[in-house]
This record gives C-alpha cells, sequence and structure tokens, in this order.
C-alpha cells in the first residue's frame, strides 16, 4: 500500500485502493464455505438432527477409538465418544452419542452392550443412562439464535446509523453487518473444512465473533468520525485512510492476544485429549483473524464504494 503523511505525522496506507483485493478475499471466503458443504457436508450435532445418548460405567482403561469403532459398527453411524468420571457413582464412565431419526430400540441397546462387553471383558462396562434426543428443542434453539442475531443486527445498524450520521450513518452501518457476515462465513467455512459438528459450540463462536468484530468496526467508525471534526476538508476516503492507519496497531496488538490466547487453548486441548473444544477454539481463531481483517479493510472500504457510487449518481443527474 503507498504511504503519506497526514497533519499530524502518522503514516497512513491507502486502504481504499484495495477494493478489487477485499472483494477477491470476500469471493474466496465464501467459496471456500461452498466447497466445504459440497466435500464435506453439513454434520449437525446431536441436539439439532436428533439421536441417542448411552452412558456406560467401566473400570480401568479403555481404547476409546475401539469403543467407537464397536460402537459405528452396530449403529451404522459415526459416533462420539467422550470419557469422564461420576462423582455420584464414583466411577469412570464413557459416554457414546450418535445422531438418528428413530432412536434406539431396546433390541439394537441390548446388542450394543453385548458387543462391547465381548471387546472389552475386563473393563466390566454396565449401562449407566440411555436418552434419546429429539431434534425439537435443537432446532427450536437454533432458530431463537437466528432471530436473535437479525434483531442485533436491526439494532447495531440503527445504532450505527445515529451515532455516526454526520458520516453517513446508514451506509456505514449496513456495511457493518456485511462485514459481519463475512466473518461469520469465515467461521462457518473453518468448522466444515475441519470436519467438526454444527453443535452449541459453533452457536456459541458466532456470537462472540459478532460482538469482537462489531466492537473493532466501531472503534474504527469514531476514529473516522473524530478526523471528520480536525479534518472538516479531508474526503470521505482520506478520513477512512487515516481512521485505519491510526488504529491499525492497536488492532492487531489486541488480536494477537486473544488469538494467541486461543491457539494455547487449542494445544492444551489437543494434547490433553479434550478434542471436543476444538470445535470452539479453532473457528474462533479463524473467526477473529477475519473479524480484525474486516473492521480495518471489508466494513471501512465497502462503505467508501457504497459513498463513492452515491457521489456518483448525484453527479449525474
Amino acid at each position: 500500500m503507498s504511504k503519506k503523511t497526514t497533519p499530524n505525522t502518522s503514516k497512513i496506507y491507502d486502504f481504499c485502493a484495495k477494493k478489487k483485493t477485499i472483494l477477491a478475499i470476500a469471493v474466496c471466503v465464501v467459496i471456500a464455505l461452498c466447497v466445504g458443504i459440497v466435500i464435506r457436508g453439513i454434520n449437525l450435532a446431536i441436539e439439532f438432527k436428533g439421536g441417542t445418548i448411552l452412558t456406560y460405567s467401566y473400570t480401568g482403561d479403555i481404547d476409546t477409538n475401539k469403543i467407537n469403532n464397536e460402537t459405528e459398527s452396530v449403529v451404522g453411524v459415526p459416533v462420539t465418544v467422550r470419557t469422564g468420571h461420576s462423582l455420584d457413582s464414583d466411577s469412570n464412565q464413557v459416554t457414546l452419542s450418535f445422531t438418528s431419526n428413530e432412536g434406539l430400540n431396546a433390541e439394537r441397546q441390548f446388542a450394543l452392550t453385548e458387543a462391547l462387553n465381548q471387546a472389552f471383558p475386563d473393563n466390566q462396562l454396565e449401562l449407566f443412562d440411555s436418552n434419546d434426543v429429539s431434534s425439537a428443542s435443537g432446532r427450536e434453539f437454533l432458530l431463537k439464535c437466528l432471530l436473535a442475531i437479525v434483531v442485533a443486527s436491526f439494532i447495531i445498524i440503527i445504532y450505527i446509523a445515529v451515532r455516526f450520521n454526520k458520516i453517513g450513518g446508514w451506509s456505514a452501518g449496513i456495511c457493518s453487518i456485511f462485514a459481519l457476515c463475512h466473518d461469520l462465513v469465515t467461521a462457518l467455512a473453518t468448522s466444515i473444512l475441519f470436519g467438526f459438528e454444527f453443535n452449541a459450540n459453533i452457536v456459541a463462536v458466532i456470537l462472540t465473533i459478532l460482538g469482537y468484530s462489531i466492537n473493532n468496526t466501531i472503534v474504527i467508525y469514531d476514529r473516522i468520525r473524530e478526523n471528520r471534526n480536525l479534518y472538516p476538508n479531508a474526503s470521505l476516503n482520506e478520513l477512512i485512510n487515516m481512521g485505519c492507519s491510526q488504529s491499525l496497531k492497536r488492532s492487531i496488538r489486541t488480536s494477537i492476544t486473544t488469538i494467541g490466547t486461543m491457539i494455547v487453548v487449542s494445544v492444551v486441548v489437543f494434547v490433553s485429549g479434550y478434542t471436543s473444544l476444538l470445535s470452539f477454539s479453532v473457528p474462533l481463531i479463524f473467526g477473529l483473524i477475519s473479524g480484525t481483517y474486516s473492521s480495518l479493510f471489508v466494513a471501512p472500504v465497502t462503505w467508501s464504494w457504497w459513498k463513492g457510487k452515491e457521489s456518483k449518481k448525484s453527479e449525474d443527474k
């Protein structure tokens, strides 16, 4: 990017000159999501699709990979295996969960228990609990989350429109939502390409990214508004370039701290074997990276493009 000097001697990068590059990156993100859906599909978790959760108590050590293979050979669908310790019964427990439309009848449940006892004769496996999960509650939860996101988006647009009305608030608000969509697509694409289930962790990632990204965007908009007061004769592109350049170091430093923490968490849970948390930490890492990028590039540069189109139409008239 080209550099120049502002009246406050700060280095200014020409963010607004990269519209085509930013658009190309946004298109690539959407393509990555589409490719992931085609190749891997959307793996809905049990709470959204419905299925069965079986909990067995056992003694000694147990091979989770082997128990996964044994269970899949009986139920015929992918199985998630988690181990833990029951405080009530003071025993080791292994939980098997898998999606199904019809649940697990008593005959198949008995067959699975027998197969596991034959495969693990020394572990004294006993059925502790069995539950069929309805997909209705999960779908209702997902719909409520989507509704909350839509309502929050309208509130964000109204808030930005009112707060930044002197610099074209409505268009700024809509462009900030476009940037948020970019971040959410990035997180979803990451989740699908890594083969993670679409579960409550992904919903938590989406809500976290929404808050993180819009906060960054509003900070940059605030800087643009301040520069409007300091340099009333500057064009919108100059104000955007100044605001983004002045916020660049702060945004990167904050992001490095947050993203670095999540990388450490991902490494720790991977080494420790608690891989179920990776479906939260890994998409969040990529979502936070996207949030930093979109706050500096996508939202303000899209806004610059929007206002430029408006100006051109006015001149044509």
